[in-house]
């Protein structure tokens, strides 16, 4: 039960406590993409130890001290030529696979609904700018008539970038470039992937603090990744006032847009840059984040 307690706790660390440390770091907006990898590593590694916590609470004593002999065993698999005889899986192996199974499943039957209903949505909004867009090669946009000022794109495979008539009024052609480079870094940088998973581990496991917070953060810091893919080409004056000039434009649910939420913590940003980490600092990131769900496996499947 020690193995099973300090597994739980880990978890718990990952899931309510490690969650706003993270959210109010200041290296996570200097440096947003090692940022949207650590909240996927969190996400992963809540996934991980709560199954493994919950296949050991279940097993009890049967498979706990054997690590991964138990745990092949549990699944009715010989763990040596010896045991091939062996009497079948019981109830209680059945019932120690199945509940770690359940864990990972929930967010996974999440991911395939969340998945199914943004294609859904995404096709919805594709047939209606057939009926009421019109294309502009020379923007490689498709231009709605309305009056207020919004940019968005929808991904997938038939992705676009949509333009109102209202963003065309008030735009200069630097600031209109710049809006819609912001807007081709989430398609080539597959951001609505991204935002489907967030979106379905926080519908599994609501009302966790990691929930919460990975789905605000990940939304904000794609919209951070794709100003700063804007910026290589155009001014920061030019980005920050288009973002203004498009604030008030609401995107549809499935899809990314230059406004919205989060806006003036962007301006900060494009305005008053900061320098990004060290790469040394990059690169402790990225390891940290490989090996936190590693962590419990080991713990849990060393003998």
């Amino acid at each position: 039960m020690i193995t099973a307690a300090g597994l739980a706790g880990y978890a718990a660390l990952v899931g309510a406590v490690a969650p706003p440390l993270l959210a109010r770091a200041p290296w996570a907006h200097r440096a947003p993409a090692a940022a949207v990898l650590a909240w996927q590593g969190l996400m992963v590694t809540f996934v991980v130890a709560t199954a493994l916590s919950v296949y050991h609470v279940v097993t009890a004593e049967q498979h706990v001290h054997d690590g991964v002999i138990g745990l092949l065993t549990a699944c009715g698999l010989p763990a040596d030529a010896s045991s091939a005889g062996d009497a079948p899986p019981t109830f209680d192996d059945a019932l120690a696979i199945a509940a770690p199974v359940v864990v990972v499943l929930l967010p996974a039957g999440w991911l395939v609904r969340c998945a199914w209903r943004a294609r859904r949505a995404r096709n919805r909004q594709l047939d209606m700018l057939t009926l009421v867009g019109e294309p502009a090669p020379e923007h490689g946009a498709t231009i709605v008539h309305h009056g207020i000022p919004a940019v968005y794109c929808l991904g997938g495979r038939r992705a676009r970038v949509v333009v109102t008539s209202g963003a065309l009024d008030v735009l200069t052609e630097e600031q209109l470039r710049a809006v819609l480079d912001h807007e081709r870094a989430h398609i080539a940088g597959r951001h609505h992937l991204l935002k489907i998973l967030v979106a379905a581990f926080s519908r599994a496991f609501g009302g966790l603090p990691l929930a919460r917070h990975a789905k605000e953060q990940t939304n904000l810091l794609l919209e951070m990744i794709a100003d700063d893919r804007a910026l290589r080409h155009h001014s920061r004056a030019a980005l920050a006032t288009a973002m203004c000039e498009v604030a008030a434009g609401r995107a549809p649910a499935a899809a990314l847009g230059a406004g919205g939420s989060g806006v003036l913590v962007r301006l900060r940003r494009v305005l008053a840059p900061q320098p990004r980490p060290h790469r040394v600092a990059r690169l402790g990131i990225v390891v940290a984040t490989v090996v936190a769900p590693l962590l419990p496996l080991t713990v849990a499947c060393v003998p």
